[in-house]
Formats: C-alpha cells, sequence, structure tokens
C-alpha cells in the first residue's frame, strides 16, 4: 500500500494516546498553577514572531533560529522559546502590572538542531512566569516551589531542583562559563580543552577553574531557601539542592538559575533534565524600555512525559 507524505527531520505526528496522555499531564500541572496559592493564569502568543524580536537574545544559540521571509519581505521567525514573546507581549499589555502579572503558556517552540532521543525540532514548553514584582525572593521561591509541587502531582516523587547563582560568574568571560556549563557532559578535561581552543592560556584556565569550583551560598540563595522551607516546606537535600556547575546557556539569565531532574542521581541525571529557568531582569526592558523584573520556569513537556 502506498504511504502519504513523511514528516520532515525533527517533526513528528501525535497519535491519540500520547495525545491524551500530553493533555491529562497540562491538567495536573495547570491545576497546581492555578491554585490561590500560586494564582497563574493563561495567555496565548503567536508561533510566528519578527525575526528582529527574536534575535539578539540567545547568544550562540540564535543559530538555532528558523527564520524566513514571507511574499511581502517581511523578515519573520518561529519562536525559538515562549520567554521572548512573553517579553514582547508584557511590553504591549504594561496595564497588567498590577503591580505584577504572573502567566503560564503552553506551546510550540522550534530549534533547528540535530534530534536525538526525546528531543526535537519542533517540541512543547509548558512555561509559567512572574513579571513586575520587586520582591524577587519571594517570587523567585515561588517559581521554583511551583515547580516542585507541579511534578509531585504528577507522582515524580524524586525529582530535585538544582540551584545556582549566576552572581558566582561575574568577572568571568561568558566563554568559561558555557564550557562549565558542560562539565557534567565534556568533563573537566573537556572544559579545559575547549577554552583552550577559544585562546585562554593554561593559567588563564586554571584561574577561571578555582573560582568555578567553589560552591557559594550567595544572599540571593538564602534568602530564597529560607522561604521555600519555612512557607512550602521543601526540604534543602531533598527537594532542592545547591549546584555550582549549573550555569543556563542563555544571555539573559541575570540571578538565580535552576534546573529539575527526574531524581535524587544528580551527575547522571544533567542531561535529562525536564525543566528550567532563572531570574531574568533585564529581558522585557529591552521592549519596554523601563526596568521590569522576572523570574520564570519551563518543562520540556516530551521528557517529561516519557518519565511518568
Amino acid at each position: 500500500m502506498k504511504k502519504g507524505p513523511i514528516t520532515p527531520k525533527g517533526f513528528r505526528d501525535i497519535k491519540p494516546e500520547l495525545a491524551g496522555k500530553r493533555r491529562r499531564t497540562i491538567n495536573k500541572i495547570a491545576a497546581v498553577l492555578e491554585k490561590e496559592t500560586f494564582g497563574f493564569v493563561p495567555i496565548e502568543t503567536p508561533t510566528v514572531e519578527f525575526a528582529e524580536t527574536l534575535l539578539g537574545k540567545y547568544g550562540k544559540e540564535e543559530k538555532l533560529i528558523y527564520q524566513f521571509t514571507d511574499r511581502g519581505g517581511r523578515k519573520l521567525a518561529l519562536r525559538y522559546d515562549l520567554t521572548v514573546p512573553l517579553a514582547r507581549f508584557v511590553a504591549n499589555n504594561l496595564g497588567l502590572l498590577t503591580p505584577s502579572f504572573s502567566r503560564y503558556q503552553i506551546g510550540s517552540v522550534f530549534r533547528g538542531e540535530k534530534p536525538q532521543k526525546g528531543r526535537f525540532r519542533e517540541f512543547t514548553q509548558f512555561d509559567f512566569d512572574i513579571v513586575g514584582s520587586s520582591d524577587k525572593y519571594e517570587e523567585d521561591a515561588k517559581i521554583i516551589a511551583a515547580a516542585i509541587k507541579s511534578v509531585r502531582n504528577l507522582g515524580l516523587e524524586k525529582a530535585t531542583m538544582i540551584i545556582n547563582d549566576r552572581k558566582n560568574f561575574e568577572g568571568l568571560p561568558v566563554e568559561a562559563v558555557r564550557a562549565w556549563d558542560k562539565l557534567y557532559k565534556i568533563g573537566l578535561d573537556g572544559v579545559k580543552k575547549e577554552l583552550l581552543t577559544k585562546g585562554f592560556s593554561k593559567d588563564e584556565i586554571d584561574k577561571f577553574i578555582s573560582v568555578l569550583d567553589k560552591k557559594r551560598e550567595t544572599e540571593n540563595f538564602n534568602k530564597v531557601r529560607e522561604i521555600l522551607e519555612s512557607k512550602y516546606d521543601l526540604k534543602f537535600g531533598k527537594d532542592f539542592v545547591l549546584d555550582n556547575t549549573l550555569a543556563r546557556g542563555l544571555d539573559y539569565y541575570t540571578g538565580l538559575v535552576f534546573e529539575l531532574l527526574p531524581d535524587d542521581k544528580l551527575e547522571a541525571d544533567r542531561e535529562i533534565s525536564i525543566g528550567g529557568g532563572g531570574r531574568y531582569d533585564n529581558l522585557i526592558g529591552t521592549f519596554a524600555e523601563r526596568n521590569i523584573p522576572a523570574v520564570g520556569f519551563s518543562f520540556g513537556l516530551e521528557r517529561l512525559i516519557d518519565l511518568i
């Protein structure tokens, strides 16, 4: 029997059984986020943005953005994530900041990277963010707690949030931070080799690593830890930990960054995180021309569903 056309590499059809599982997962997370404790509301944004809206926000990952020109000569792009479209949305809807705005969104995003197990060129993100509040400790803690409580509602009792503070990287070149973020993937020798190819001397690399390898509990981390334990009944060492290797590659992060791993085997699971996020206080201001603090988290729905 002749088959129909195939989908492009990295794209796929989703059959009824998996579609149903996705919907049930989304509903369980949304049920947690919409509780009075957290108070998130849904929004939706377009799949296509002007290319200039997305460019200059993702560092070296920008090369993965799908760009094209329409028949009117306009340069457009498929959204790379849901965070930059949120920043554009807020800049155009400042009246929602009373004084803050907490939203969640589910949608397809697109990245022109090599497909692999659990990773596609089109995949679904489930984001939730708090925009506008000046109480960064409370809001960072709320985002982290909401992510942990959501996966507990899905039955992932051992999932662990790893947290670090980008403040620990101040004064270091961005190349050193990006290489350090790959430590669990390429090892210490791999980090050194990558930095050598970037033109740094062995002495410079040793100095970078001596700074990066110190586990420092910053004021940001300690304040958020206190709230997580006292307000949300989460336990340090069980529900969340400090991890000095975590950097997250996107350039717009400014404070605490975090990733959610499927269980407590932290070293083994670094390459299969089920979500991540952090504080990004400067991104929305690039559109709104005013300082608007923000913090958020994003679940990778495909990996999350694989686990449950």
